[in-house]
């Protein structure tokens, strides 16, 4: 028979090792925890990132960057965060959203916390609309429920069914709970090409004023560029509540990209490929590219949507 102490001297070990193990610190450091509430991030390495890899993209990043840590650093916000980024493809609105999640979630897209919607993919049937709204519904209020600092993209807002969006807005307007769940330290990621036209317009008519791109600020595109959506059937947000209520905070324009912004990314995506940067490479890439007015030439059509794909061609030299 075991003696008294031996048993005793046991189960508080066990107890202990017990206690060490679900602590938060250990738990989390190999399982993913949801962030604690009092957590900020951390506002340096989130603007070094965006200045280092999200290239010729000011405003967006100045209207980030001001949007997130406000939020972060509110230990009592009255509604959770909502951004629209609107711009053609291949401005950067999927990397700035993943740059985001990331430091919210360092897994980031991987993270049972992060969540990204593509309309085409998720929401494809426009008979099944009732149904989706459902789901989705169902979806945010589980895993706010498990994490209160959840991350939504919705990508291909411009592919989404009209209405669609509107399923949300309850999560979105400001209410302290929705059936017993608090959604105000969630963050929502709208991804649209709807607003590009008018973006670019905007660009051009600078431009062609003499001004520099940099001198663009929000306040001459917002307004625009939420009336513009609104009222764009093929924009996912037409006649949506959520621009009605005010619920999107910022309306986040991307600007087409120059000549030499597509540079930056051919030397950003060979130092990642672990190349010396090879300048007649990065020429060769950047005049493969196809640029817009057609006399001009000012803008990449595509951004650098296609910039990996023409650097594999020259991966030989």
């Amino acid at each position: 028979a075991l003696e008294p102490l031996s048993v005793g001297l046991a189960i508080g070990v066990a107890s202990a090792l017990t206690g060490f193990l679900s602590h938060p610190r250990f738990y989390c450091s190999y399982v993913e925890c949801c962030p604690s509430a009092g957590r900020r991030l951390n506002a340096t390495a989130l603007k070094l990132q965006l200045d280092t890899k999200l290239f010729g993209q000011h405003l967006a990043k100045e209207v980030v960057l001001k949007a997130v840590m406000g939020f972060s650093n509110n230990p009592s916000p009255k509604k959770p965060l909502m951004l629209s980024l609107h711009g053609w493809a291949g401005t950067g609105k999927n990397f700035l959203s993943q740059i985001l999640a990331e430091h919210v979630h360092p897994a980031g897209l991987r993270s049972k916390f992060v969540h990204l919607f593509l309309a085409t993919l998720h929401f494809p049937h426009h008979d099944q609309v009732k149904t989706y709204k459902e789901q989705l519904q169902n979806w945010i209020r589980g895993n706010v429920s498990a994490c209160p600092h959840s991350v939504f993209i919705f990508d291909e807002m411009d592919k989404m069914h009209p209405g669609l969006i509107d399923a949300i807005k309850p999560f979105l307007d400001y209410y302290e709970q929705v059936d017993g769940v608090s959604y105000r330290k969630a963050i929502f990621i709208f991804l649209s090409n709807a607003g590009g036209d008018l973006i670019n317009k905007a660009a051009l008519d600078f431009w062609a004023s003499g001004k520099r791109r940099e001198e663009i600020q929000l306040k001459d595109l917002e307004p625009m560029l939420s009336v513009g959506v609104f009222n764009n059937k093929n924009s996912g947000l037409w006649h949506s509540s959520l621009i009605d209520r005010n619920l999107i905070d910022y309306f986040v324009p991307f600007l087409p990209l120059e000549h030499k912004h597509v540079k930056m990314c051919v030397r950003a995506e060979m130092i990642a490929r672990g190349y010396a940067v090879d300048e007649n490479i990065v020429q060769a890439v950047a005049d493969e590219m196809t640029f817009f007015p057609k006399e001009q030439k000012i803008y990449s059509d595509k951004g650098c949507k296609t910039v990996q794909a023409k650097l594999d061609i020259h991966e030989d030299t």
